[in-house]
């Protein structure tokens, strides 16, 4: 009994933690969508900008002018990632995944719902994923940590020919746990990402973090150091017309995990996946999206974790 509530305990302070960033951050989105349109803060098209006394146009907006009215960040050219934290801005998005990796004598499938809601430049994200985990030992099955995000632009470059297309931004967010079998720490996750734009077809997407679990069990208190670069090369239909696809990105990623403290300090975890996403033709209102990737290891630790994996997802953009 003593130890329920102790582990009960942790558990609700954890939720409490967790909740309160979270509130944060969606308070200050409450707030931000309160206010209304704000001519420093609203998105415009790539070509707007005002004229200065100099007669010469400015393109800078935002807080200290650090935006850009001329970058494509606001125009959904960043393909959705797999293994590496999306950091585009979105609009509304409903995305439904299935994550199944294989390992030594274990195996694992994850399937989820993710919506996002764009609320003028910050991204607000909410996702539900359900795991089933077999092991020799035991099968577990439940809800896995319900996740909480916002992400915002801070800074932007864009180069005189609009070759380089630059948008540095932060995002928190907040896991939180539903099921012990399946997860009993809570995680906040702070992190700064990059979203550039190089010509007219490459993308890349880096994003990095500090990850904190909370709550008790072998896995209470570690902290890790992660980060993932996203590569994407958008074809237009009229250069690969694939039947029933608008634009086929193939995409190569690279995510990664290096433990801070605990019992193993500086081990990474490294593991890639190639693939690619395809907007399909549709006669609605709502753009889908189908995409499909290949998971395998790049070190030792990473091989220890898996040794391959598939991720399929359908997206609507609406």
């Amino acid at each position: 009994m003593l130890l329920a509530s102790c582990t009960f305990a942790r558990v609700k302070f954890c939720f409490n933690f967790v909740a309160r960033a979270a509130g944060v951050l969606f308070a200050f989105a409450f707030v931000h969508a309160v206010a209304g349109p704000d001519a420093d803060n609203q998105p415009a098209p790539a070509a707007s900008g005002t004229t200065n006394a100099a007669g010469l146009t400015d393109t800078r907006y935002g807080l200290f002018d650090g935006l850009d009215h001329r970058s494509a960040y606001t125009l959904e050219v960043f393909p959705e990632p797999f293994l590496v934290d999306d950091m585009a801005l979105e609009d509304n998005e409903i995305q439904l995944t299935w994550l199944h990796t294989k390992g030594s004598g274990q195996q694992s499938d994850v399937g989820s719902i993710e919506f996002q809601k764009g609320i003028g430049l910050m991204t607000l994200e909410l996702l539900v994923p359900f795991e089933r985990d077999v092991s020799p030992e035991q099968t577990a099955r439940g809800i896995g940590n319900i996740d909480l995000s916002a992400r915002y632009p801070l800074y932007q470059y864009v180069s005189a020919d609009r070759m380089v297309d630059a948008t540095f931004g932060a995002s928190m967010e907040g896991g939180i746990p539903v099921q012990m079998r399946v997860s009993r720490n809570a995680e906040l996750l702070p992190q700064i990402f990059n979203d550039l734009k190089l010509g007219d077809h490459l993308t890349v997407q880096s994003v990095m973090g500090y990850s904190t679990l909370l709550g008790g069990g072998d896995e209470g208190g570690l902290r890790s150091f992660e980060y993932g670069f996203s590569f994407g090369y958008a074809i237009e239909h009229r250069n690969l017309p694939l039947p029933g696809v608008q634009q086929f990105t193939p995409m190569f990623e690279v995510a990664g995990e290096t433990e801070l403290n605990k019992e193993d300090p500086g081990e990474n975890n490294l593991l890639g996946d190639v693939g690619f996403r395809a907007k399909l033709n549709h006669p609605g209102e709502a753009q889908p999206s189908l995409g499909f990737s290949w998971i395998f290891p790049l070190d030792i630790a990473g091989r220890a974790e898996l040794h391959w994996g598939v991720v399929v997802s359908l997206i609507f953009d609406f």
